[in-house]
């Protein structure tokens, strides 16, 4: 029993001067340090992406054509090109506000910005005789239609080689398709008949040409090139999608 508590007594003396030595002889271990917390990085700012430029609209420069039906003609054929249409960047420019007699229809080629033909070009017989004052986008009235149109297919019929035209133009032109109006040749549509009668001959409202015109005008603006066909009517210049892109 002694021993046992020699034995215990001894244990408790060795502990305790254990605890003595590390204390004075500051031997304690020392706690830890805490790590620091990590320092983010600062975000690095992205710089602004630059806005694209905006593309100027093109500008036509023709003999003869008005400026304010080339400044339509631009903004009409800019809107179009937004929207993924032209195929060739060539526009074909009608202006209806001139007499018959004139050479009022011009083919140009919007890349180079270059004049391709000048020519003369009929207008429906329910539109008006030398001047064209009414226009329609009804089936059965015989007039033109203005706005905006797209080429479409070519094809043969009674007038020989055709050109159909789609109506871009919702409410003005639209209905160009089921009207059958089409680019084509007439004899009526030529300077000399003009010469002689004092006015182009009309047509059921299709834009016909010189046939001696035809084959080149309708094999340089077929598939998918853009058709202006103009006229100061107030309710198409304020309500045309193309004009207000």
């Amino acid at each position: 029993m002694n021993k046992k508590i020699l034995y215990t007594a001894g244990i408790a003396l060795t502990a305790m001067l254990v605890f003595l030595g590390f204390h004075f002889w500051g031997t304690t271990p020392k706690a830890k340090d805490k790590p620091k917390p990590a320092v983010k990085a600062a975000k690095t700012k992205k710089p602004a992406k630059k806005s694209a430029a905006k593309q100027p609209t093109p500008s036509i420069k023709a003999s003869g054509m008005d400026p304010k039906v080339a400044n339509l003609a631009s903004k009409a054929y800019a809107c179009a090109r937004k929207q993924g249409l032209d195929s060739k960047q060539i526009l074909t420019v009608v202006d209806y506000s001139k007499p018959s007699t004139q050479k009022r229809m011009w083919v140009v080629d919007m890349k180079n910005n270059n004049v391709i033909s000048q020519q003369l070009v009929s207008h429906g017989k329910g539109s008006g005789a030398k001047y064209a004052k009414h226009f329609s986008n009804g089936n059965g009235s015989h007039a033109s239609s203005i706005g905006l149109y797209e080429t479409e297919n070519t094809y043969y019929g009674h007038k020989g080689l055709s050109l159909r035209l789609k109506g871009l133009d919702r409410g003005f032109n639209d209905h160009a398709m089921s009207r059958a109006v089409v680019i084509h040749g007439a004899n009526y549509a030529t300077q000399s008949f003009a010469n002689r009668v004092g006015r182009l001959g009309l047509s059921w409202g299709c834009p016909a040409i010189d046939p001696a015109m035809v084959k080149s005008t309708i094999n340089t603006i077929k598939q998918g090139t853009l058709v202006f066909a103009y006229y100061p009517d107030s309710n198409w210049l304020s309500k045309s999608k193309y004009l207000h892109c």
